[in-house]
């Protein structure tokens, strides 16, 4: 008795044949195809430029100033007091302008931690830390 051989190739030309087929028919239906034409809105003003950051600088004193660079970049010293009314009433103005706090590297983290914390319970929106990249 004969044994039978395995076969171990696969027939591929069935598969090339109905990709050939395939390929047809994306050719022929591609120009019957209509392109969308979408109506957008337009505007009429462009949106505004953001608004450059209120900075709170802690010193190593741990004495605070401010400085508003839409206006410059003067430092103008101020009390922990009068702090938050000066940024609410900056922001009032406009809401969008953030607050970024400025620690000396000298200064107690907790110190820029208070001046964070002061700022969060008077619900100061938008604050942020101002770093210095690495080298």
């Amino acid at each position: 008795m004969r044994q039978r051989r395995l076969m171990n190739e696969i027939n591929v030309v069935p598969y090339i044949d109905v990709m050939l087929v395939l390929l047809v028919i994306f050719m022929v239906t591609a120009p019957m195809i209509q392109t969308g034409n979408i109506d957008l809105p337009s505007v009429g003003k462009s949106a505004q430029p953001p608004v450059a950051p209120l900075e709170v600088i802690v010193r190593a004193d741990r004495s605070v100033a401010l400085r508003d660079r839409s206006k410059g970049d003067r430092e103008e010293p101020i009390e922990m007091s009068q702090l938050t009314a000066a940024i609410r009433s900056a922001q009032a103005k406009n809401p969008q302008q953030a607050v970024l706090i400025a620690g000396d590297r000298k200064v107690p983290y907790e110190a820029v931690l208070d001046v964070m914390d002061k700022l969060q319970k008077q619900h100061v929106a938008r604050i942020g830390l101002l770093v210095q990249p690495g080298k």
